[in-house]
């Protein structure tokens, strides 16, 4: 019932200007905003603590945030009505060349990205530029909300795989191919992450982006997407980062991350009100234990991608 009440909404989105959809978006985010007491508390009290600002700056940034949301779920919903004309009009690129000449190498690419902006338009964007887009995803609480995104993604051009499961190993096979895998990679990873420092405190960090340029020699190039003001997004591609090998794996695997890492964390400081700060990203505690933990997994998960 619900994937079909989605369906439903989507058909008559589709069928608005595009204006249209931003306006209605945005007023969607203002009620979404006065009854998610919860995610709106915690983003405020988070925001507060990683950018050191005032409840009252926070707030106004909450508001923004919540607009944004809003505006992300009409999107999404119109999805279907987009062409690669259509999706030119509303996203603009900034430096593709990096993740041109990042493919050009024929190791393929591991793209980083976050919860920053529309990342489904993103990936969306890039499947519709022509490009061999594949991504890991994460399947939500809701099956019925996976469904219709997974179906949205692969109608713009983008390979699925899930994570946690078999799929990973067609996953690796298309990088091996030459082609762009991409992945959220700013969510908690429990303990079978690792530790490192994020918005100015320990969080578990997901090891996969790390492991996969390690195994394949990929270049990580870092892209995320920012709403405009006026409408309409910009991509920003960054320089490509490398898997640096030393001799010391772990090590290694954990420095590449944090070069990771901060990429995200520069581009969310940069844009505070486009990344979804209500996520729980530092749900795993960060202890002496659970550093120990961080380690072993991260030695484990090396010895068995060799």
């Amino acid at each position: 019932m619900q994937y079909k009440i989605l369906k439903i909404l989507s058909y008559v989105i589709c069928r608005l200007p595009y204006s249209w959809v931003l306006v209605l978006g945005k007023a969607f985010g203002k009620l979404y905003y006065r009854v998610a007491a919860r995610q709106r508390k915690r983003a405020i009290a988070q925001m507060q603590e990683s950018l050191g600002i005032s409840a009252k700056q926070a707030e106004s940034i909450t508001v923004d945030l919540f607009n944004h949301l809003g505006q992300t779920f009409f999107e999404v919903m119109f999805m279907p009505a987009l062409t690669p004309a259509k999706m030119r009009q509303y996203v603009k690129f900034e430096n593709m060349h990096y993740l041109q000449d990042a493919l050009a190498e024929g190791n393929g690419v591991v793209l980083l990205t976050a919860h920053i902006g529309n990342w489904e338009w993103l990936g969306a964007s890039l499947a519709m530029e022509g490009l061999p887009l594949t991504t890991v995803i994460k399947r939500q609480p809701n099956d019925q909300h996976t469904k219709i995104l997974n179906e949205y993604r692969e109608m713009t051009g983008i390979e699925v795989f899930a994570s946690g499961t078999t799929e990973l190993v067609a996953a690796a096979k298309a990088l091996k191919k030459g082609k762009i895998l991409g992945f959220l990679a700013d969510q908690d990873a429990g303990y079978n992450g690792v530790f490192v420092n994020f918005l100015g405190k320990m969080a578990s960090t997901p090891l996969g982006p790390a492991v996969f340029a390690k195994r394949f020699k990929s270049p990580v190039v870092p892209v995320f997407i920012v709403r405009n003001p006026a409408g309409g997004h910009k991509v920003l591609i960054n320089e490509p980062l490398y898997f640096e090998n030393t001799g010391d794996e772990t090590a290694d695997l954990t420095l590449i991350t944090e070069k990771m890492t901060g990429t995200i964390e520069n581009t969310i400081r940069q844009y505070p009100t486009n990344w979804l700060w209500f996520q729980k990203r530092w749900n795993t505690k960060y202890d002496e234990a659970a550093a120990t933990s961080s380690e072993q997994q991260t030695a484990a998960t090396v010895k068995k991608g060799q």
